[in-house]
């Protein structure tokens, strides 16, 4: 699977939506249709939001008790729900990292649109290898090198998504913070504030650096992320990674706080060019 195509875990999304749009439409309950398949409720609201795999079996017994009879909807949703059980690249990447991670990288590599705000560190996507690594280390305390170096991998992995041809628009802003806080000797530091400056002349790339000369700001919650994607069918995901844990918010309500706040960020941040400057500025003293 080529870094530039939907996961798993978008199908599974996709699949889910469908599925709980056609349960809806014949107004019958997620119990009746746990029942038809020998589960339980809150497995077909898993189902529908697409929080676990699907069984052929149990997609054919839903799709009959909805009524959905032609046979080339039925083999689309099928064919729909194999593809969804295929796994992604980052997979075989599964014993280097956190439980909740596979799930973003999934969701992430499907993105037509990526923000976010970031105060601990540069955001994944924009950072170099070094850096990476640096980051890596101080997170894996104890990690073997070949742990480490996988952990990178990943990483790395993911930062073709910003060259691909299908390529996601990403606005990201960065706290003066992240930039100041030293992963990895003066070198590494150097060379990150140059990649940035780099990168953030791609056209699908706009950066913005919040100062500490501004104060108080919107981001006071901490770092998120948001997720947009190309199909309409899917509801945009905001990311927020704890210390043993991730949450992934989907509902409205919560979307539209984290895009008022992001908004906020980017209106109260120097300008793309500015920014650049001030990296420049950062580059001169480091």
């Amino acid at each position: 699977m080529s870094a530039g195509e939907p996961g798993s875990v978008v199908r599974r999304m996709l699949l889910g939506s469908q599925l709980r749009r056609l349960r809806e439409a014949r107004g019958i309950t997620r119990e009746a249709a746990g029942y038809s398949i020998r589960a339980s409720e809150s497995k077909i609201s898993r189902m529908e939001l697409g929080r676990v795999s699907f069984k052929t079996r149990d997609v054919e017994d839903l799709l009959t008790l909805y009524g959905i009879t032609d046979e080339q909807e039925r083999t689309s949703l099928l064919s729909l729900a194999r593809e969804a059980n295929v796994a992604g690249w980052w997979h075989s990447y599964s014993d280097v990292l956190p439980s909740w991670f596979p799930t973003y990288v999934g969701l992430e590599g499907a993105a037509a649109l990526i923000r976010a705000y970031e105060v601990q560190f540069v955001h994944g996507l924009l950072q170099t290898e070094a850096y990476a690594r640096a980051v890596v280390r101080r997170g894996m305390k104890g990690a073997s090198e070949a742990d480490v170096e996988r952990r990178v991998g990943v990483r790395l992995e993911r930062q073709k998504y910003l060259v691909d041809e299908n390529a996601p628009d990403v606005h990201i802003v960065l706290d003066e913070a992240a930039l100041r806080r030293p992963y990895g000797d003066r070198e590494v530091m150097r060379g990150q504030l140059q990649h940035l400056i780099e990168i953030s002349e791609r056209p699908n790339v706009r950066l913005q650096i919040m100062p500490f000369g501004f104060g108080g700001h919107s981001g006071e919650s901490g770092a998120f992320t948001i997720l947009s994607f190309p199909d309409s069918d899917l509801s945009d995901v905001v990311y927020l990674e704890q210390l043993t844990s991730a949450l992934y918010l989907d509902k409205r309500e919560d979307v539209t706080q984290y895009e008022k706040a992001l908004k906020e960020l980017q209106q109260d941040s120097p300008g793309p060019d500015e920014s650049r400057d001030l990296l420049r500025g950062l580059l001169q003293l480091s």
